[in-house]
């Protein structure tokens, strides 16, 4: 699989980044109708923030986020705030049909772009900014309502195993449950570091993770019997390098989704 490289940006162009972005409308009708085996582009830029400047860091983003609006901007995005792992990380991410989205020119966003250099840029101690190609064949379907994510990433070392077995499982958790249970991207490039995908289940709160529910695997194994569980298991592991997980939490405050229509 050919990747390309991933470009992490410095202080001078984080908030380029972050403007920048503004030209990626979200397009629930282009979303809807997706060819089934080519997802939309995902955008996500991670804020790490500097020990301490958190708070001030929010009002950045509120101010951007008010000037924009007032400037009658058009752009939607969400804005989640990992709860586990070190400091304080966000995740401003937005959705585009096509990367031909990315030559427009946002003019709201250029008109506040003075608030990002002076209230964002100088509380952020790095940002990286990715591209993912959502994969709607193993996945839920859009909308998601739900605040609150757990992210599983995964680095692979045999590509076409790996989709074999999600695709192989996820067929399972449909037949079982009517649909997937999380939301799949192929991530589009990347450094040494980046994951090659990744799947975020929803929740629709806190207090969901706390209800119990049958695993996947133990889901499979009852359709597929434990002789073929394990098979598949072993298979997976062999077919992963490395995976890790964090949990999201929609930050109301700091994005502006788009609303039902």
């Amino acid at each position: 699989m050919n990747r390309l490289t991933k470009t992490k940006t410095g202080f001078t162009t984080l908030i380029l980044a972050f403007i920048l972005i503004s030209s990626s409308t979200v397009f629930t009708k282009t979303l809807q109708a997706q060819d089934e085996d080519r997802g939309f582009l995902l955008s996500t830029t991670e804020f790490t923030i500097k020990p301490g400047h958190n708070n001030q860091f929010r009002q950045g983003v509120k101010a951007w986020k008010a000037c924009y609006l007032e400037n009658e901007g058009n752009w939607k995005w969400n804005m989640w705030s990992r709860v586990n792992g070190e400091g304080n990380v966000y995740y401003l991410a937005s959705t585009m049909g096509s990367w031909a989205e990315m030559d427009q020119r946002d003019e709201s966003a250029m008109k506040c772009r003075d608030i990002g250099r002076d209230m964002i840029n100088p509380h952020v101690k790095s940002a990286e900014r990715n591209m993912n190609r959502f994969m709607p064949a193993v996945s839920n379907t859009y909308p998601n309502t739900d605040t609150v994510l757990w992210v599983n990433y995964f680095r692979v070392n045999n590509f076409s195993e790996f989709n074999e077995i999600v695709k192989d499982v996820n067929n399972v958790i449909q037949s079982e449950e009517g649909k997937s249970r999380g939301f799949w991207y192929d991530v589009l490039g990347g450094a040494a570091d980046v994951p090659h995908y990744f799947v975020a289940t929803p929740f629709a709160n806190f207090a969901a993770l706390d209800e119990e529910r049958e695993s996947v695997w133990k889901v499979y194994e009852r359709v597929e019997g434990e002789k073929k569980t394990e098979e598949t298991r072993d298979r997976f592991r062999e077919a992963v390098e490395s995976n890790w997980s964090y949990i999201l939490r929609n930050d109301v405050e700091l994005s502006n989704p788009r609303t039902a229509e």
